[in-house]
């Protein structure tokens, strides 16, 4: 027997419509170099996106060309998010974090017939243009007054490209499989790879992001996503956002400043935000450094790396905002796990409430998670048995663009990470398969002791990185950024971990450095760091 139900295809074109429709006064607002408060309205943001498309066919566009951009969180970029994916074509969201050598490479492995950029971002492209010949045009996002003089090769000015063209728009009826956008990843470990999303896998990833054990949208929100919108969409916030009638906050470039983010959340009202570690890092400075309060703000979830427990306790007990962990990939579109904590958690003793509020969370609606040994055996969800992490769904990929690898003959995408579920089906990362450290057959992770030295009052920030030992085969070596006129010495430290991880875990050395290495997406670049003390010659 066949349902009677209607078969209409999950696109991204439906969200637009949806949102045009049943929210049309709902507001977005944006910083831009350009201008430091845009606003308008989801109906102004759509008009827009129907010139936007007609111009894209203008220039020459067509139905499954890839179309780039590097560009900050702001109005322009999520027109362009709507208006390329619409109309058939696939948005590639370019991180400009990336070493010129992985831009150049992504560029012609993408295949990107045309490029708009950010006009911070003009003077990084006019270095490259040479070496990316096969881009038609670039197309600058600002104002024809506020353009500037530029090297490159058949430019336009956005506004002057759009000003003229109609706001109606033939959009076409779309496969649902249909790619809709491409993003790569960071590539720590040889070229960034490629992985296309579906009209279809973006539609059900926003469902399921949205759900209240998940971020939990809803048209009451006023959201400030400052997780940047050229890496893993922008964890699918302009869509998941603009399906449930939010209000959205874009900070544009502005988004690890303190004292913009601070105006930002009190002007806006702003009820819930999204980002890295290093953004609350930023954003509790400057509180504690300007005395003001953020009283509308309600909770934050972050993400990409793990989240030190002061921050998690600074936010809740000096402004009442709750922390959410969450954790993802380029490769899930990116949500896989949330940490919803439930007033019940708050009454369990203190020790054991940091523990889970610093786990990674339950998997969401869509993603299939699994824990593997070395032989592939599937393991039990004990709060024991740690090993690889495996996942698949609707919105995990099933490759890379042009490329071989990442899943398993039986069909699960490896992660690269490590880690356990407890009973409560809260998952622990404790390192990435490439980080763990094997000292005298046992295994050491890295995240942990990390996450313990980043609470003592006077680290800034903290690595662990295994180095081989003569007799242990690794040992940890413990790589510290101080708090400034901190005077903490290894003695200091080494001491701090007595009592709170197995004796043999503790780090073997001790080693200050002004800053560590971070990747484009703001993590931890173990590979580098591995590469500074290879050789390293332990005292012992």
């Amino acid at each position: 027997m066949l349902s009677t139900m209607m078969d209409q295809a999950l696109t991204i074109t439906s969200v637009m419509k949806f949102a045009k429709k049943n929210y049309p006064n709902q507001e977005i607002v944006s910083v831009t170099a350009d201008n430091p408060q845009h606003r308008y309205t989801y109906n102004e943001a759509f008009q827009r996106v129907g010139q936007l498309a007609n111009a894209l066919v203008e220039l020459g566009a067509k139905p499954g060309d890839v179309i780039g951009t590097m560009a900050w969180n702001d109005y322009r970029h999520l027109e362009l998010y709507y208006a390329i994916s619409c109309s058939g074509m696939v948005c590639h969201t370019i991180n400009p974090r990336l070493f010129d050598e992985q831009i150049e490479y992504i560029v012609a492995h993408a295949e990107d017939q045309y490029l708009f950029v950010d006009p911070l971002f003009v003077t990084k492209i006019e270095a490259l243009k040479e070496k990316i010949p096969k881009v038609k045009a670039f197309i600058v996002l600002t104002s024809e007054k506020e353009m500037p003089r530029t090297a490159l090769r058949n430019v336009y000015c956005y506004e002057s490209l759009i000003v003229d063209k109609s706001n109606e728009f033939g959009w076409p009826e779309l496969n649902e499989n249909d790619a809709s956008a491409l993003c790569y990843t960071s590539g720590t470990t040889g070229n960034p790879k490629g992985v296309v999303y579906s009209h279809r896998s973006t539609v059900l990833h926003s469902y399921a992001s949205s759900l209240p054990d998940a971020l939990g949208f809803s048209r009451n929100d006023v959201l400030m996503p400052i997780v940047p919108m050229f890496h893993v969409n922008g964890w699918g916030i302009v869509y998941s956002a603009l399906m449930t009638g939010a209000k959205l906050v874009m900070p544009g470039p502005k988004m690890a400043d303190g004292e913009i983010l601070t105006s930002l959340i009190n002007q806006e009202k702003i009820t819930m935000s999204a980002g890295v570690p290093t953004v609350w890092l930023a954003l509790l400075d400057y509180l504690e450094d300007s005395g003001k309060s953020i009283d509308s703000l309600k909770r934050v979830t972050v993400g990409g790396a793990a989240c030190p427990l002061p921050i998690f306790k600074a936010l809740y007990e000096k402004h009442g905002v709750e922390t959410e962990h969450a954790w993802g990939m380029t490769e899930m579109s990116p949500l896989g796990t949330y940490n919803k904590m439930s007033p019940k958690d708050r009454d369990m003793p203190e020790d054991e409430f940091n523990q889970k509020l610093l786990r990674q969370g339950r998997p969401i609606y869509g993603v299939d998670l699994r824990i593997v040994d070395e032989h592939g055996g599937e393991l039990s969800w004990d709060g024991n048995s740690s090993g690889a992490v495996q996942v698949r769904g609707p919105f995990v990929t099933a490759g890379y663009h042009k490329q071989q690898g990442g899943v398993t003959q039986d069909g699960w995408f490896e992660t690269g990470d490590v880690a356990y579920m407890d009973k409560e089906s809260r998952m622990q990362i404790t390192d990435r398969t490439k980080d763990i450290i094997k000292s005298g057959g046992e295994w050491i992770s890295s995240i942990e002791l990390e996450n313990l030295a980043m609470t003592h009052p006077a680290v800034a920030e903290a690595a662990v990185i295994g180095v081989a030992h003569e007799k242990w085969t690794e040992r940890p070596l413990l790589v510290v950024v101080r708090k400034p006129d901190s005077g903490l010495t290894a003695e200091d430290i080494l001491k701090f971990y007595h009592g709170k991880v197995a004796t043999w875990w503790v780090p073997t050395e001790v080693v200050f450095v002004d800053e560590l290495a971070h990747t484009a997406t703001g993590k931890l670049d173990k590979k580098t760091i591995r590469q500074w003390y290879n050789g390293y010659q332990w005292r012992d």
